[in-house]
């Protein structure tokens, strides 16, 4: 999903992994681990210095996404100590549910809804019941910042929905919780493509989450060996080490389909509610 949204932090992350050798990286290696936190760090910084409404401002996404752009960024992270002030470059010089389906034509979907905060904006909607969003809240105070608040304008957010493609096979996912979501698809798209993982298995693996743009902390699940938990510390990331299947990671869903062998396939994230449930009856049409 395009600006105003996140999603373009994604991709520039994939982006900047791509610079790197990763498929030669085992998933749960201090280097690997290194290089996506690092990547994170600098695509989250051009997403909050430059994402806004594109109607009403100017985002310079064609320089954000583009692999010259990401390669020149990519110099700034270093393989032997973290990076704890990333600054912007320069492109031109909580409570959310997210349902992957494809149906028997393979006509695949990929939804997000989320009223943001807890409650939302604590606004219900009189003989309905449902509770307005917040979204609006996402507006920066800044007047100098293209998200500026103003009229008829869209503030930045964080929702999602995800397509991904390669010849015959097409998955859709989304991977849920705020500011997590454009670092966890990354993660996820890596863990396929550079690690040959399974969508079920791109969802179970570990991974990190970080919420501050600045600093060098960053939350992670405890999987990884002690010996790549003592590398990392070592090249200066301040690790807040969580459970195995942290529900600060975000939980998610994916589905992908082949569409020589028409065969579909279903994955649920075990860090929250859901599940991958196949096509109901009639697979047998004459069963009384």
């Amino acid at each position: 999903m395009p600006p105003n949204g996140q999603g373009i932090a994604a991709l520039m992350m994939l982006n900047l992994m791509e610079q790197f050798g990763l498929p030669q990286m085992e998933q749960r290696s201090a280097e690997a681990m290194h290089i996506k936190i690092e990547a994170q760090k600098l695509a989250y910084r051009d997403l909050y210095t430059y994402v806004a409404d594109p109607k009403q401002a100017h985002v310079p996404t064609a320089g954000m996404l583009s692999k010259s752009y990401a390669k020149a960024r990519a110099a700034a992270i270093s393989s032997e100590r973290a990076n704890c002030d990333p600054k912007p470059g320069e492109p031109e010089k909580g409570h959310t549910i997210y349902l992957s389906v494809i149906d028997k034509d393979g006509n695949t979907v990929s939804w997000i809804q989320s009223i943001s905060d807890f409650f939302g904006s604590g606004v219900a909607v009189d003989d309905y019941a449902f509770h307005l969003h917040d979204r609006g809240g996402n507006f920066s105070a800044d007047p100098a910042h293209p998200n500026v608040l103003a009229a008829r304008k869209r503030p930045f957010h964080t929702i999602i929905p995800a397509f991904m493609e390669k010849g015959n096979t097409k998955i859709a996912f989304g991977i849920m919780r705020g500011g997590n979501q454009a670092q966890a698809h990354a993660q996820f798209v890596s863990n396929i493509v550079d690690h040959n993982m399974n969508i079920q298995a791109a969802l179970e693996a570990p991974r990190f989450t970080r919420r501050t743009v600045d600093g060098c902390s960053v939350m992670m699940e405890n999987r990884l060996d002690p010996a790549a938990q003592e590398k990392l510390k070592s090249l200066g990331h301040y690790v807040d080490w969580r459970s195995e299947y942290s529900a600060q990671m975000g939980g998610g869903q994916a589905v992908q389909l082949d569409t020589t062998t028409k065969i579909h396939y279903g994955a649920s994230s075990p860090r929250k509610d859901g599940a991958a449930i196949p096509e109901p009856d009639p697979y047998f049409p004459n069963k009384p």
